[in-house]
């Protein structure tokens, strides 16, 4: 297996795939082409996840390395690699994509192969966002990923799309820029290196005040991708106006890469940093989660009310990640990937919905659990992963989310904790009304219930959601080194230290 570059494989074979659409004229083929190489590159991600080493997680495998630039002492070099935290979202990203071209089989109607391109191009990015070890390379699929994006929403979303589209890409673009300059900051003063490993050795040694200038660019640009409040206010109008593929994506992957630059950048890079900032970033991330919370139970639209809800879920992740602990780090990878199975799913649901009536507010339903039992079925039991109902795998994560923030910042913790009641309250209100309040309109008891091919679409990520809530170390046990290496420069908050005096 060594012989064969499989992360290029991997990286490149969605970009491929999109470039043969191009002089296809037949959309039944177009849409075959983007389903085959989904699914192989889903074939390839399957195939890296079993051969991974979790004893050796920390370390990159099945790493490639060559030069790419030389030029005027400039060192670039195009490099992959694979540890337990990228490859957790790598999996999660080549399982959502032919999800989300199983959705839109039929639901995208208009330029059908220039959706598929966009879609595998976003792919390709997305994939290397995770694998990329030179950070040039990471900046340039950073910013690749942003234009089939904004494609998607601008070009097969709704009535207001335009300016959905454009918000996005100004915030994101904002954050890129911010980073950018910290890039080629952090390049002179390591000695002119780009290499994300030899960067998260020389970067700690720089004085305190320029560890926290570097920490607060590249930080800005991963909280607005999170995103962290304040800068949640493009992504509900993403959300809304986004195709299904688009906001199954969005919330599914492209929300995470804020978290996995905090894990992979911020924190390595900078931690005497980060331990100064840890506070503040404790409290975006509680003020997340109760904001998104709230937000949650004054909505109408269903879109908006599950984009509120990454709001709050990634909320979580973050307080996770800055709690320092072992188990807080680990609860913010589960729940990385648990947010993107249930959010995912969720959007999934209100896709199948939404292409039988054009409607998606919660008022606009009603009684729906008569007429698609296999539909209500299927959306009680992405609601209860939602809200981490014990057995199932959203209930791991925010345990040992809320576990690592007890042990660094009780305070912090609590107020967390009201976050997860207030998830439950929202999301069973959004089901009592949609699946058993009385009847809104007469045709909601005439609905068709999911087809087999949405049924299809949404049963892998049932089964996950049951699977990763009984076996949870199936994915624990292949983050756990890589996410002490990232704590590995930072000490715990002092309230840490001192549980242990307590117990004895």
């Amino acid at each position: 297996m060594d012989s064969v570059p499989w992360l290029t494989v991997l990286t490149f074979l969605p970009a491929l795939a999109a470039l043969a659409l191009i002089p296809l004229r037949s959309e039944r083929l177009a849409k075959g082409v983007a389903l085959g190489a989904s699914l192989a590159t889903a074939a390839v991600a399957a195939g890296l996840a079993w051969t991974f080493d979790p004893a050796a997680g920390a370390s990159m495998q099945f790493s490639e390395s060559v030069s790419w630039i030389s030029a005027g002492g400039l060192r670039i070099r195009y490099a992959l690699g694979l540890d337990g935290i990228a490859l957790a979202m790598v999996v999660l990203t080549a399982l959502l994509t032919p999800l989300c071209v199983l959705a839109s089989w039929s639901a995208v109607r208009d330029r059908v192969r220039g959706f598929y391109l966009a879609l595998l191009l976003l792919e390709t990015g997305m994939i290397g966002v995770f694998l990329a070890r030179d950070l040039f390379l990471f900046y340039v699929f950073w910013e690749a990923m942003l234009i089939p994006m904004l494609l998607l929403i601008g070009m097969w979303g709704g009535p207001r799309r335009i300016y959905a589209s454009v918000k996005f890409f100004i915030y994101t673009l904002a954050g890129s820029l911010l980073m950018l300059v910290a890039i080629l900051a952090g390049y002179f003063k390591s000695g002119g290196t780009f290499d994300i490993g030899e960067l998260a050795d020389r970067l700690p040694l720089l004085p305190p005040e320029t560890q926290g200038l570097l920490f607060l660019a590249f930080s800005a640009a991963f909280a607005i991708k999170v995103p962290l409040f304040p800068f949640h206010t493009w992504l509900p109008d993403a959300h809304v106006e986004a195709p299904t593929a688009g906001s199954v994506i969005l919330a599914g992957v492209l929300l995470k890469m804020g978290a996995y630059g905090f894990l992979r950048f911020s924190i390595p890079f900078f931690p005497a940093a980060a331990v100064q900032y840890a506070p503040v970033m404790i409290a975006l991330a509680v003020v997340s989660v109760v904001f998104g919370a709230l937000m949650c139970m004054a909505q109408s639209d269903i879109k908006k009310l599950i984009a509120y809800s990454s709001v709050s879920h990634l909320g979580f992740v973050v307080l996770g990640i800055f709690s320092f602990t072992a188990s807080g780090g680990q609860g913010a990878v589960l729940q990385m990937v648990n947010h993107g199975l249930s959010t995912g799913a969720l959007f999934l649901l209100v896709g199948v919905i939404y292409e039988r009536t054009h409607r998606r507010g919660t008022d606009d339903f009603g009684g729906l659990a008569k007429g698609m039992p296999r539909y209500a079925t299927l959306f009680l039991i992405v609601t209860l992963s939602s809200i981490g109902l014990p057995g199932l795998n959203g209930f791991v994560g925010e345990f040992l989310v809320l576990k690592g923030a007890f042990e660094a910042h009780r305070l912090a913790a609590a107020a967390a904790a009201l976050g997860v009641i207030l998830g439950a309250v929202y999301m069973l209100k959004l089901y009592r009304d949609v699946f058993w309040g009385p009847v809104t309109a007469p045709r909601n008891g005439k609905l068709a219930d999911v087809s087999p091919v949405e049924l299809g679409t949404l049963t892998p990520l049932v089964v996950l959601i049951f699977v990763l809530g009984v076996a949870p170390n199936l994915l624990l046990s292949r983050t756990e080194a890589a996410v002490q290496a990232a704590f590995r420069r930072v000490a715990p908050a002092p309230e840490a230290a001192e549980i242990p005096h307590e117990r004895r």
